[in-house]
């Protein structure tokens, strides 16, 4: 369900009208603008004595189309949670001892973690790393990155506890999944190797000043200069990618440059990681787009509940006037595998996620379709 406008007392109004029950979970997807007292939303979705977790992100989708303002609402049937798990600035991510993993999976169908995370916080690697050390393949993973298209970090993601910076919130649904992730950004020049860095923070390429190599590549096949001011628009078309072995590249974007010349990037990138530099062209993340829908056949047939998309922000920017065309081909798609189908979802500061067969990954410039269905 999507709300034009997301003001506390619609949001009220619209779970009274989906009616969620004591073994549903409500997620609320906010937009940026115009987004409402967060303190004051959970105090009042707290008196519904429904289970709920959400978060603010730089946009919405609903069917061929995004929207910067407004709610989504989803009610999913819930497995266990929701959890927080605070601390995605400090060394080491802790699980908190009451996620309930084996009653997740123990002797019951499979199901779908929902991951929620403040997309500028340093160490979600780190947390999907610990959160595949426990479940591993048994469950379908999907999620993304909320914040603010400013890049200023700021409370993000809120349960019935609060609201939270440097964290993420956890559910698992009582469904079932077919997931599609893909990119289309393609070897520019590579491989380099991240010589040394510090969580999400590139410090060296190659032994040297990581601005220095970066800035080298960049203006000779864009043929600008790249400044400090300009850098976060010229590097927009210029990610890093994670080398994968017989897979997409897993991309990380640079969104900042310091003073000391380290450049910032949305996610970790371990010390001496193999990376290519990438590049794009809109018809090829409109095609990736629509891959990824078409990787969710696995679904066709199925008793399907939700569609949910998380695509990337630094796409819309990227694609401008052309995002409406990735929109409109995963619609289609999706369509394809049940007339009538909407797809929902949002823009992310990243995208969580797995094909079940590999790693948990923390995605950047990526869009992930999952196909939710009763197992």
């Amino acid at each position: 369900m999507y709300l034009p406008k997301a003001s506390i007392e619609a949001i009220v109004e619209a779970v009274d009208g989906l009616r969620p029950g004591a073994d549903d979970l409500l997620l609320v997807f906010l937009g940026e603008k115009n987004v409402p007292d967060l303190e004051r939303l959970v105090s009042a979705l707290r008196l519904k004595n429904v289970r709920f977790m959400g978060g603010v992100f730089p946009g919405l989708i609903h069917g061929a189309r995004h929207h910067l303002e407004g709610a989504i609402l989803l009610s999913l049937p819930a497995r266990t949670g929701p959890f927080v798990i605070a601390g995605l600035d400090r060394e080491t991510v802790k699980l908190p001892e009451s996620l309930g993993l084996e009653g997740a999976t123990n002797g019951n169908p499979r199901c779908t973690a929902v991951v929620l995370a403040d997309g500028l916080a340093p160490d979600i690697s780190s947390l999907l790393s610990e959160l595949f050390g426990v479940m591993g393949n048994t469950v379908n993973y999907l999620g993304g990155g909320a914040g603010f298209s400013d890049l200023k970090q700021r409370p993000c993601v809120f349960t019935s506890e609060g609201v939270f910076q440097n964290a993420a919130v956890l559910a698992f649904v009582a469904l079932d999944g077919a997931l599609g992730v893909r990119h289309g950004w393609k070897k520019l020049v590579g491989p380099i190797v991240a010589t040394k860095t510090r969580k999400n923070v590139l410090i060296e390429l190659n032994w040297r000043s990581a601005l220095e190599g970066y800035r080298e590549i960049v203006e000779g096949d864009s043929g600008r200069k790249l400044t400090h001011d300009n850098f976060a628009a010229i590097a927009s078309s210029y990610p890093f990618g994670i080398y994968k072995e017989g897979a997409e590249d897993v991309v990380r974007d640079p969104i900042a440059v310091t003073d000391s010349g380290h450049l910032v990037c949305v996610g970790e990138i371990p010390e001496n990681t193999v990376l290519n530099i990438l590049k794009g062209r809109s018809e090829w993340l409109v095609t990736a787009a629509g891959q990824a829908a078409g990787d969710c056949l696995a679904a066709q047939g199925r008793n399907i509940r939700q569609a949910l998309v998380v695509d990337c922000v630094s796409r819309s920017l990227f694609l401008r006037d052309g995002f409406e065309k990735e929109l409109e081909t995963v619609a289609q798609r999706v369509q394809a595998l049940e007339p009538g189908l909407v797809p929902e979802g949002m823009l992310s500061l990243g995208e969580i996620s797995s094909s079940g067969q590999g790693f948990l990954e923390f995605f950047n410039k990526t869009i992930v379709v999952g196909i939710l269905y009763h197992a």
